[in-house]
């Protein structure tokens, strides 16, 4: 029986994705195919670790030694006796159940993984026999697919977690290339996520957090970096459905102690130590949302409102209890710097920041210029990384990547610009009709300058606290990085005389067009 590759996982996933084409937004086929898949493999799994028992134990002996596995799958709830189902009239509500039943039996790891989705509304999925179509059509999607962890296909090096998972994290990136704008949410493209995990460089022992972890990938790049289990893993997101996707993700990745909390980062962090203040972290990740609107609405205590003869809601400092924007708050419709200064004030004495965020955090003034300066004159940011533009799904807009890190041994700031040309004149990525990419060559690149912290023609500039001050703490990336490439001379006789020529050619044309015409009659 041959082995089951990455290959065929993806193919299953888009085929998923495929029965659900002409009935939702692309935006949601995530939240139907990969709990299904999930399912799978959990059954799968089951099977395998419960077949290995019987070869030991039976009866009474064989259910106490069940009850030691990592998880449970009850036999009405596994993927093949929902398939045998398959043209029930409530196959929906069958799958419901069985997903709700088998988050119960496992609540410690898997809950809220495999309730965030309804498979019997007919708001989503139609009518009865629509529904009943499209469910069948989704689990005979995957019934050939053997997710049996010794059926998996590994090379060298790998477990069957690893294949599984980067299936998972591909067809992730799939998804959000369908769903578009709606997509920057949840996914940072993986070229991006190794620069961030090499940037933070995790050590065993540590703690790694992700403040708006999305689907978790960024995270557990991170975590894995150094091909350590050493290290906790903590993450919170405000929208349910990426929750839940992170809880799988990590699942399948067999990281079976991450901590992914559900709710908004800015006014409920959710990770606290004994004393109630943030719990501080060695190394964060975060790809948070631009520039996001009402940022602080979660601050509101409620009975000021727009509206005649009303007061609007206006954030201050003093409403953080967690004191992360005595600096400075940002402006109310652009969260960006809010969500940094929440970083910087979750860094333990030791900790790194490498976050995503627009190029507008790097030179807009008012409240955001005064918390730029105050974070600069503490020492904390350490460089400015510009990356191509068209990288990220949902948004065509070039973004950077800003390192800050606790203790500092030197005070200058590194900028880099990899949005360029390089100094053979080849693009510093690869441009790509839909999204363009970095190269492993590209992500090589930007880690070698950044841990060089040299400068180099064109790309690199190490900048002296003085020469950020006299930029009135401005740090638009072009006013330390050269990139500006003189355009060839023209030779204007040269293109007055190839001008006389074509009009020559055109009135020769002409000519010989009206003498045809002449020929027809017409």
């Amino acid at each position: 029986m041959s082995k089951t590759t990455k290959k065929d996982i993806e193919n299953a996933l888009m085929r998923g994705a495929d029965s659900l084409r002409d009935t939702i937004d692309a935006a949601n086929y995530k939240d139907y195919v990969l709990p299904i898949m999930f399912v799978k493999y959990l059954s799968d799994s089951y099977r395998e670790e419960v077949e290995k028992l019987q070869k030991e134990y039976e009866g009474i002996r064989l259910e106490r030694q069940k009850r030691y596995l990592p998880f449970t799958v009850a036999e009405e709830c596994s993927f093949q006796s929902l398939y045998d189902q398959r043209f029930s009239e409530n196959i929906g509500q069958l799958i419901n159940v069985a997903l709700r039943q088998i988050e119960n039996d496992n609540h410690q790891q898997l809950s809220g993984v495999l309730s965030a989705v309804d498979y019997n509304s007919e708001t989503t999925l139609g009518t009865r026999e629509h529904k009943k179509a499209i469910l069948c059509d989704l689990l005979e999607d995957f019934v050939n697919l053997d997710l049996r962890p010794s059926m998996i296909e590994t090379k060298d090096g790998q477990i069957a977690a690893d294949v599984i998972g980067d299936a998972y994290e591909y067809m992730i990136g799939q998804f959000a290339s369908m769903a578009g704008k709606k997509a920057g949410s949840f996914y940072t493209p993986a070229a991006v996520s190794e620069i961030m995990a090499r940037l933070v460089a995790v050590q065993p022992r540590e703690r790694v957090y992700d403040p708006t972890c999305g689907s978790g990938s960024l995270l557990i790049k991170a975590a894995k970096h150094q091909n350590t289990n050493e290290v906790s893993i903590f993450g919170q997101e405000v929208n349910g459905s990426s929750v839940a996707m992170a809880k799988m993700n990590m699942y399948i990745h067999e990281i079976r102690d991450a901590k992914i909390a559900w709710g908004d980062t800015l006014a409920n962090p959710i990770f606290k130590d004994s004393d109630g203040n943030l719990l501080t972290f060695d190394a964060i990740v975060a790809n948070m949302p631009f520039s996001k609107d009402k940022w602080a609405s979660g601050f509101n205590p409620g009975g000021e409102s727009s509206g005649k003869g009303k007061k609007e809601f206006k954030m201050e400092a003093s409403l953080d209890k967690f004191h992360r924007f005595d600096w400075g708050v940002p402006p109310a419709s652009k969260g960006d710097w809010a969500f940094l200064l929440h970083m910087i004030a979750s860094m333990s004495v030791k900790g790194r920041i490498a976050a995503v965020a627009p190029h507008g955090v790097l030179f807009r003034g008012a409240a955001e210029g005064r918390i730029r300066q105050r974070v600069i004159e503490e020492n904390l940011l350490d460089a400015v990384i510009g990356l191509p533009e068209n990288l990220f799904y949902g948004t065509p807009i070039p973004a950077c990547i800003l390192v800050f890190k606790a203790n500092r041994q030197t005070k200058d700031i590194l900028f880099i610009d990899a949005s360029k040309k390089d100094e053979n004149g080849n693009l510093r990525y690869i441009k790509a009709k839909n999204q363009n990419e970095l190269g492993q060559k590209h992500v090589d690149d930007i880690i070698h300058a950044y841990t060089e912290r040299k400068d180099v023609d064109k790309f690199a500039h190490v900048a002296s606290p003085e020469e950020i001050k006299a930029n009135d703490y401005n740090l638009n990336i072009p006013r330390y990085v050269d990139t500006f490439e003189e355009e060839e001379l023209i030779d204007i006789e040269e293109v007055q005389a190839n001008i006389a020529k074509l009009k020559t050619e055109i009135a020769e044309a002409e000519a010989k067009m009206e003498a045809y015409l002449k020929e027809l009659g017409l």
